[in-house]
C-alpha cells in the first residue's frame, strides 16, 4: 500500500503519521509531500528517514491513498490531479464536504457509503466529527429535532502559528499573532470567518456537515463557535430536542455501546470529560447526560475529542482502513 501524506510537515500531518504507525496502516511505501519550501526536508516513520517530495512529483508516484491536509486551495487544485493518476484521496480540508458528488464520511456512521468509485472522499470538520459520533445512534432512536451546540475549541485547530502566539504570551513575549486578540486568559467568540448571515464559516459546518453525514436535512442545527486557550481538544455543550420521549438511562446504554464513544458521566466520583484527558486519545468522550427540564423531550450533554485525532487524523485513517478492509482501493 503506497501512502502518501500531503501536508505531512504540517500540525495534522505529523498526527497523522503518528496514527499511521501506532495502527500499523499497511504501508509498504511512504510519501511524505509538502510545499516547494520543504521539499527535500527530511521526516522520520518508524524508525526509517524518507525525503519530503512536492506535489507534481507525488502525483506521479501514483501512491494507492493519499491522506490530505493541506488547506483548501491546495486540495481544490490537487486532490483531482491525483484522483485522475489513480489515486484515492481522503481530503482533510473543507474543499469537498458540501460538494454533492463527494462522500462526507464519518467510518462508524456511514462508510458503508463508500465505493471504489469515490476517488475523492472528504473528512468532516473537527467540531462535527464528535458530535455526530454522539448524534447518530440517538437519531435513529429518537429522531432529532433540533441541535444547539456551543463549542469551547483548543487552539490547535488554528495551528502551529496559535500555539505559538499562546506561548508567546503565557512568557510575555511579543510575536506573530495567529489570532486579532490575545488568547491567554481570554475566549474569542469567533472560530474562522464570518459570513453574511452574521454566523462563522465553522458555525455553517456544524449545521451543514451534521445534516448530510446524518443524512437528513430536516433536522434544526444553530451553532456558537469559540476560541478558548486549551491544546487538548474540542470541548461542546449539546442540546437536543427530540421528536420522542426518551428515558435517560437508555440514551446511556445507547451511547456506551456506540463504537468510539465513551460516556464519562459519574457526577459523585467527578467524573466528566476534559480536554485534559481527551488529549492523545481517539475516543469521543461524552457527560453531564441530564434532561432539559425548560423543553419537552430534550437532552443537554458535553461532549470532548482531542480535534487533532479523532477530529482529523484518526478519522481520515479510518476511512483508509475501512477502504483498504473492503478492497475499495
Amino acid at each position: 500500500m503506497r501512502v502518501a501524506v500531503v501536508g505531512a510537515t504540517g500540525m495534522v500531518g505529523e498526527v497523522m503519521l503518528q496514527v499511521l504507525a501506532e495502527r500499523n496502516f499497511p504501508v509498504t511505501e511512504l510519501i511524505p509531500v509538502a510545499s516547494e519550501k520543504s521539499v527535500g526536508k527530511e521526516i522520520e516513520y518508524k524508525g526509517k528517514k524518507y525525503k519530503v517530495v512536492g506535489m507534481q512529483t507525488a502525483v506521479e508516484m501514483k501512491a494507492d491513498i493519499a491522506l490530505f491536509s493541506a488547506g483548501g486551495e491546495t486540495s481544490l487544485a490537487w486532490a483531482p490531479k491525483f484522483a485522475e493518476a489513480g489515486t484515492t484521496v481522503i481530503d482533510n480540508s473543507s474543499a469537498w464536504r458540501m460538494d454533492p458528488t463527494k462522500k462526507l464520511i464519518v467510518p462508524e456512521i456511514n462508510a458503508s457509503q463508500l465505493t471504489k468509485d469515490d476517488k475523492i472522499i472528504a473528512n468532516p470538520n473537527c467540531s462535527t466529527i464528535q458530535m455526530v459520533l454522539v448524534l447518530a445512534p440517538l437519531h435513529v432512536k429518537y429522531k432529532i429535532k433540533r441541535v444547539i451546540v456551543s463549542t469551547y475549541q483548543s487552539i490547535t485547530g488554528t495551528g502551529v502559528k496559535a500555539v505559538q502566539q499562546l506561548e508567546n504570551e503565557y512568557a510575555g513575549v511579543q510575536g506573530e499573532m495567529a489570532y486579532k486578540y490575545q488568547i491567554h486568559r481570554n475566549a474569542i467568540p469567533q472560530c474562522d470567518s464570518f459570513e453574511d448571515n452574521g454566523y462563522t464559516k465553522e458555525e455553517m459546518k456544524l449545521v451543514k456537515e451534521t445534516k448530510k453525514i446524518l443524512s437528513d436535512n430536516s433536522i434544526a442545527v444553530t451553532a456558537t463557535a469559540v476560541r478558548v486557550p486549551i491544546v487538548g481538544g474540542h470541548s461542546e455543550a449539546v442540546n437536543i430536542e427530540f421528536e420522542k420521549e426518551f428515558d435517560l438511562s437508555e440514551i446511556r446504554s445507547i451511547l456506551q455501546e456506540t463504537d468510539g464513544v465513551v460516556v464519562q458521566d459519574n457526577l459523585d466520583a467527578f467524573s466528566y470529560p476534559m480536554p485534559l484527558f481527551a488529549q492523545g486519545k481517539d475516543d469521543v468522550f461524552v457527560g453531564r447526560i441530564r434532561r432539559d427540564e425548560s423543553q419537552a423531550n430534550s437532552l443537554n450533554m458535553w461532549i470532548v475529542a482531542d480535534n487533532l485525532r479523532k477530529g482529523a487524523a484518526t478519522n481520515t485513517i479510518q476511512i483508509a482502513e475501512y477502504l483498504v478492509a473492503h478492497k475499495l482501493v
